[in-house]
């Protein structure tokens, strides 16, 4: 009788692990299901916006050449803020060939960018999307802290692709692109060479936009302090200028246009790690 009893407790222990283990099946699974349907929406919305960047083919073009042309707007501030502190200061005109050396580059490369464009469009319903899959598991201070981190790094990238599209690339690509050892040579760009270039800078650059956020989790793994920051400065200048020259050509004014907003940013380190602190 007590072995009859002893085998009807172990068959029902052993159907409550079995039933605990398919629960937490069930919850990986429902886990997987709700990820599963988050990258289909994202897919959706970046692929929506990838089509329609991808025919207002004019439009995007125009914008993404539009740093190469001799007539720029980060020209024409520079000149119009030479004047203004009293220095006739002029660009020379110049003109590159933008060329396409084989059969489907073009349209390859009008695909790839439109892919490019409409992850960064849909850069915000990503970030939304994220939160909402983690959010369950935050509590309500983590989940107010995690919001306003993930707004700063996206106005932080922005920033860096805004600070790229208008300063460093233009630049860039004018000093590049004008660059001749001989009369002789003539320099014809070919257009994957051009995208690459520009995505590749404006990645840099929304990656270094991120310093201040960087300081924020040393500072709150007490890494860095304040005080050490402060101490330093002259040193991380002299490295904010060393990164500068290694992203930009050799020229002078492109150093100086890229340093400046750098330290900026490392000063606004300084101050969040005292918040911080």
């Amino acid at each position: 009788m007590s072995k009859k009893k002893r085998k009807t407790n172990q068959q029902i222990t052993t159907g409550d692990k079995g039933s605990e283990h398919d629960e937490a099946l069930m919850t990986t699974g429902g886990h997987l299901e709700v990820l599963r349907q988050m990258l289909f929406r994202i897919l959706g919305v970046a692929g929506t916006i990838a089509v329609v960047i991808f025919c207002i083919k004019d439009t995007t073009w125009r914008l993404l050449l539009a740093p190469s042309e001799w007539d720029f707007c980060t020209y024409r501030w520079i000149e119009s803020a030479m004047q203004a502190i009293g220095i006739d200061f002029h660009f020379d005109e110049f003109h590159v060939n933008l060329i396409a050396t084989d059969l489907s580059s073009q349209f390859m490369t009008h695909i790839t960018t439109a892919v490019y464009l409409g992850v960064l469009g849909a850069s915000p319903y990503i970030l939304y999307e994220l939160f909402r899959f983690i959010s369950p598991a935050l509590y309500e201070n983590e989940r107010r802290y995690s919001v306003q981190v993930a707004g700063i790094i996206y106005v932080l990238f922005i920033l860096g692709v805004l600070m790229s599209y208008y300063v460093l690339f233009p630049i860039s690509f004018r000093f590049l692109g004008t660059y001749s050892v001989s009369a002789r040579v003539v320099s014809n760009i070919t257009l994957d060479s051009y995208i690459s270039t520009f995505v590749s800078l404006t990645l840099v650059m929304g990656v270094v936009f991120q310093l201040p956020v960087i300081a924020f989790f040393l500072g709150k793994m007490g890494v860095v302090t304040s005080d050490m920051l402060s101490q330093y400065r002259k040193h991380s200048f002299l490295v904010i200028m060393l990164v500068a020259a290694i992203i930009t050509p050799p020229d002078l004014m492109t150093l100086i246009l890229v340093t400046i907003p750098l330290y900026l940013l490392y000063e606004v380190s300084i101050r969040v790690v005292k918040w911080v602190e």
